[in-house]
């Protein structure tokens, strides 16, 4: 297990200093998400922990697109409903036609492994983006330290990590 961490760890830093600049929400990001999972799941790491980031990012990417769509003037009735169910679908029914979601032995406290983590993901990613809304709100519209609208959403994702791996 150690070495597939130090792997894990190894290979992660080198795609950092790698990385070239590309447009958020492309098709590389999207198979880099499916390549992550995969890797995920090889190096052994608990389905909940897996599933926070995999919410996370869905949650990141429901906003990003609602953005992108007021800037575009594109409104009507149902609009958030419909880009956050089409995300959430576009996530889950590949993971569950793959068998990835919904393995029988994947479960705890009644509910996939994954999908738990989907949720709480989901659920801690958009309450901490909208704490620093709310925060910067309070400010002046100011922020309090440089990258709060990261730290805000990407720190508790990390702390409910460790505990999942102590957990799970």
């Amino acid at each position: 297990m150690r070495k597939k961490l130090l792997l894990f760890i190894i290979s992660s830093a080198v795609g950092l200093l790698v990385a070239i600049g590309v447009k958020a929400v492309c098709p590389v990001c999207t198979i880099a998400v499916g390549a992550g999972i995969g890797l995920a799941q090889w190096l052994g790491i608990d389905d909940t922990i897996t599933g926070l980031w995999i919410g996370g990012l869905c949650v990141s990417l429901i906003m990003w697109t609602m953005i992108w769509l007021a800037k575009k003037s594109i409104k009507f009735r149902g609009l958030a409903i419909l880009t956050t169910l089409g995300y959430y679908l576009l996530i889950i029914l590949p993971l569950f036609w793959k068998g990835i979601l919904g393995h029988p032995l994947n479960k705890i406290w009644g509910i996939d492994r994954l999908l738990l983590g989907i949720i709480i993901g989901s659920i801690v990613f958009a309450g901490f983006a909208f704490l620093h809304n709310y925060v910067k709100k309070e400010n002046n519209g100011k922020s309090y330290f440089p990258m709060q609208k990261v730290a805000f959403p990407i720190a508790p994702l990390i702390i409910l990590s460790v505990v999942f791996y102590f957990i799970f």
